[in-house]
């Protein structure tokens, strides 16, 4: 019994450490703006919605969140293919190099993004993808697909392979096998490549700085930013913009957190 209320005594601590910053923004969003800069007590003085009116009225919020949310859908569409044929590819078939492939889809981690932005961005604007959405989605799914074949290895490689051995004696094709058989097997593991790419897209800043150059076409990440001008910082609307661009991922998480638990899991055992 004292084990176990040291354990949760433990547990509510690291809670309350990680979630008392984003705590502390969500109260701070309903406070005045003058209030936030001449230092804010304990408990505020007033309990106000003016941040979210003010952001909702001054900024194009909800075409930034539109744009985001448009680059996180075509993200999410580029990655799932590929990411279940790469890791289907290294750790199903068999072919020379396939174990050092392995290898080097992850170093792409290695460096760093900042390194690779002035490179990526002469290359997108020799083909044509500056300042374009799918431009962006594309480039966000290069560093999100690594990650997710890595995830993927896991359920792939413990899937019996009489399951394919039935399937090719029956005649099937080697794309009826990976989308019959394959990927409802793999669906936890697929499900949490699904998060991690949405997660990814909404709140990557660099690159959505660098290869978009349109006021229509910002993003979220990028937008919240310009509510910082100089030394100059409206800490209204930025508490404010950070408790409804959070709010969609939490969201979205809290609902699919069973399924991306099981899925990052089991792709931990390898």
């Amino acid at each position: 019994m004292t084990m176990s209320r040291a354990r949760y005594a433990w547990i509510t601590l690291v809670l309350l450490v990680v979630l008392a910053p984003f705590a502390w923004i969500a109260y701070n969003s309903f406070r005045p703006n003058i209030e936030l800069i001449s230092g804010p007590s304990l408990l505020p003085e007033v309990w106000s919605l003016d941040n979210y009116r003010n952001l909702l009225s001054s900024t194009p919020f909800w075409r930034w969140t539109a744009n985001t949310a448009l680059v996180a859908g075509l993200t999410l569409v580029f990655t799932l293919p590929l990411a279940v044929m790469a890791a289907y590819s290294i750790y199903r078939t068999k072919y020379w190099g396939r174990d050092f492939l392995g290898l080097a889809v992850l170093s792409v981690y290695v460096f760093p993004s900042a390194l690779l932005a002035v490179p990526i961005f002469g290359l997108f604007n020799d083909i044509g993808l500056i300042d374009t959405h799918v431009g962006l989605a594309i480039l966000n799914s290069a560093f999100a697909i690594p990650f997710a074949v890595w995830l993927l290895q896991a359920f792939l490689r413990s899937l019996p392979p009489e399951l394919e051995e039935a399937a090719a004696v029956d005649g099937a094709s080697r794309i009826r096998t990976i989308s019959q058989i394959v990927i409802p097997q793999i669906a936890p593991g697929i499900f949490a490549v699904a998060v991690f790419a949405v997660i990814v897209a909404w709140t990557e800043f660099l690159f959505a700085s660098v290869l978009i150059l349109s006021d229509g076409k910002r993003l979220l990440s990028v937008g919240m930013a310009t509510l910082i001008q100089g030394y100059t910082v409206d800490w209204g609307r930025l508490t404010a913009g950070a408790v409804l661009t959070g709010l969609p991922i939490i969201v979205f998480f809290t609902l699919s957190a069973r399924w991306f638990v099981q899925g990052i899991s089991a792709g931990a055992v390898d």
